[in-house]
Parts: C-alpha cells; sequence; structure tokens
C-alpha cells in the first residue's frame, strides 16, 4: 500500500460534517509510514479549508470529480479539466429535453454561478452570479461541473436517463441518493482518471491503491484501485464495482479497512 485515496462525504466524513478520532489518527499513521493519502471528492475547493484543519493534511486533493487538482497548503487551482462552452450548451439543451423541468447551475473554480429557479442549498450559492446559461459563460468561466436538478424527481432515475442522453458528450454522475441533482463532467473526466494521472506521477501503480467511497461518482476509482472498499451503508452502484466492504462511515470503517492493512493482516 503506497497510496490511500478515499471520498470525502459519507466515507470519512459523518453526515454532521465531522470526521472521527479514530479516522483522523489512521490518516496520520499512513502518512507517518510513507503511505500518501489523497482526498477525492465531488466538492468544489472552496469547501476543503475545513477538512484541511481538520486533518492537518496540506498536500493535493481531488475536487469536483476528477475536473479540479487542488493545493490544499496554498488554496489554488493547480489544474482543471473544464467543461468547453459549447459542451456546455448542449449538456443543457439535451436535459432540458430528457429530463423536463430541469433547471441548471455552473460550478466553475471561482465559485458558483445559477439560473434563477435552481434553487441555492448551501449558504456560499446565495452570493452566486444569478442569469441565464449563455449569459453566465458570457465571459469565459472555467466550469468545472454543471449541475442538473429536478424538483420531484431523485437522483438515480434522473442518472440512468442522463447516461443514456449525454453518451458520448459528457460523464453524468451522482453523489447523493436522496437528492434530486446530478453532475456533469467533461468527456473522460473521473475521479479515477485524475487519480491516475496524480499517481502515475508519483510512480505509484494501480495495484499499490487503495481507495474508498461511496457513491456512483466513485465506481471509476474503486475499480481502478488495485483494491477498492465501499461503505456499507453506501449506494449499491458502489458496492457492486468494490473488491471489499467498509463499515459505515459512522463507525469509522475506512480507518477498520487502514489499521487492518497496516497490522499487515486482511481487513474482517
Amino acid at each position: 500500500m503506497r497510496l490511500v485515496a478515499s471520498d470525502l462525504d459519507g466515507t470519512i466524513v459523518r453526515r454532521d460534517g465531522t470526521i472521527g478520532d479514530r479516522t483522523l489518527a489512521v490518516l496520520a499513521a499512513c502518512e507517518s509510514r510513507g503511505v500518501d493519502v489523497l482526498f477525492v471528492t465531488g466538492r468544489p475547493p472552496r469547501w476543503m479549508p475545513p477538512i484541511a484543519a481538520a486533518t492537518g493534511h496540506h498536500g493535493l486533493a481531488v475536487c469536483g470529480n476528477g475536473a479540479i487538482v487542488y493545493d490544499l497548503g496554498t488554496e489554488r487551482v493547480v489544474r482543471a479539466r473544464a467543461l468547453a462552452p459549447d459542451v456546455v450548451l448542449t449538456v443543457v439543451t439535451v436535459l432540458r429535453e430528457a429530463l423536463p423541468g430541469s433547471v441548471f447551475a455552473l460550478e466553475t473554480t471561482t465559485g458558483i454561478r445559477r439560473e434563477v429557479a435552481f434553487l441555492p442549498k448551501h449558504p456560499d450559492a446565495l452570493l452566486a452570479r444569478i442569469g441565464e446559461i449563455p449569459a453566465l459563460l458570457d465571459d469565459g468561466p472555467i466550469v468545472a461541473k454543471v449541475l442538473c436538478v429536478v424538483e420531484g424527481l431523485t437522483a438515480d432515475p434522473m442518472l440512468e436517463i442522463a447516461r443514456t442522453a449525454l453518451a458520448g458528450i459528457a460523464e453524468p454522475v451522482h453523489s447523493d441518493s436522496a437528492g434530486a441533482m446530478i453532475e456533469i463532467s467533461a468527456l473522460g473526466v473521473s475521479k479515477a482518471s485524475t487519480l491516475a494521472s496524480l499517481a502515475a506521477g508519483r510512480g505509484i501503480d494501480p495495484s499499490h491503491v487503495v481507495a474508498f467511497g461511496d457513491m456512483p461518482n466513485d465506481v471509476p476509482m474503486l475499480r481502478w484501485a488495485g483494491r477498492g472498499y465501499a461503505m456499507a451503508d453506501g449506494h449499491a452502484e458502489a458496492i457492486a464495482a468494490a473488491d471489499g466492504v467498509a463499515p459505515p462511515c459512522a463507525e469509522d470503517g475506512v480507518a477498520q479497512v487502514l489499521e487492518a492493512l497496516l497490522a499487515g493482516r486482511p481487513p474482517a
């Protein structure tokens, strides 16, 4: 084991936003033994400072489902794999037809921009630039993700429709089964593709990577890693894609698996 790649929310970050002491201790133990720790999340960079503060981790993180590599120490975007403006417009046009009632927002490297009907569910969205999608693209923002919401639906059926509608155009995923939102990245962009690039740059083969996740946006990463663990209370797609199942996040499941691996014994 040379690299631990972990999702955040629902994997090591509990529903109340905290990370358990047991998890913090084992992540520190990994780094003290020369095992790299890399957070790989759907979160935008602006949601990362509390994670850096809680964990003391100040290296790189993969944000936006693979669209952004972010330096936690300098708080700057190191690399971005953006959706081109014409692709953004195509995604919006296709999904408006495939998912009637859909409304959209753009997650950019400088913040969120949204249509007026895209109601904010996070405080920072209250400060978002508001307008029609073409106007929100007029100054050439770096768009990491298109966010699509359809009130009255849930993410699983939305994702099934979007996968067909956007085949060969972009990469739809979701990170919350209970929500009504899907997230769309540029074609070929995923947690796995960016993680693979960073691992290669460190001379680390996938066989030496242990990954943890809980949702459909984690599936490519769980499949790519030498050992992928889904959380026991995670999405069925994540569990099906994984090599093993970790106890739930609330029980410090990632810590339980890593403690066993560091001790040289198979996880329970």
